[in-house]
């Protein structure tokens, strides 16, 4: 059985589409492997950044709650 020839949307080298290709079903295999992300350091927060994030949450959690749970009366 032949599998469908496709053009890679990327770089438009024609490629065989065959089951279980990782990546994209438009990007050729070369153009479909993941790129090497440098990792990413996190970054230390102090007590003022959490707590201000944390009411924030608190704020949106309660915007929600008021928007889904109103009373239409």
């Amino acid at each position: 059985m032949a599998f469908p020839v496709r053009v890679c949307a990327v770089c438009g080298e024609e490629f065989e589409l065959k089951p279980d290709k990782p990546g994209f079903a438009n990007r050729c295999p070369t153009c479909s492997e993941p790129e090497s992300a440098d990792p990413v350091i996190a970054q230390p927060v102090d007590a003022d950044e959490r707590k201000s994030r944390a009411e924030a949450n608190e704020a949106r959690r309660r915007a929600m709650r008021d928007l889904l749970y109103r009373k239409d009366s």
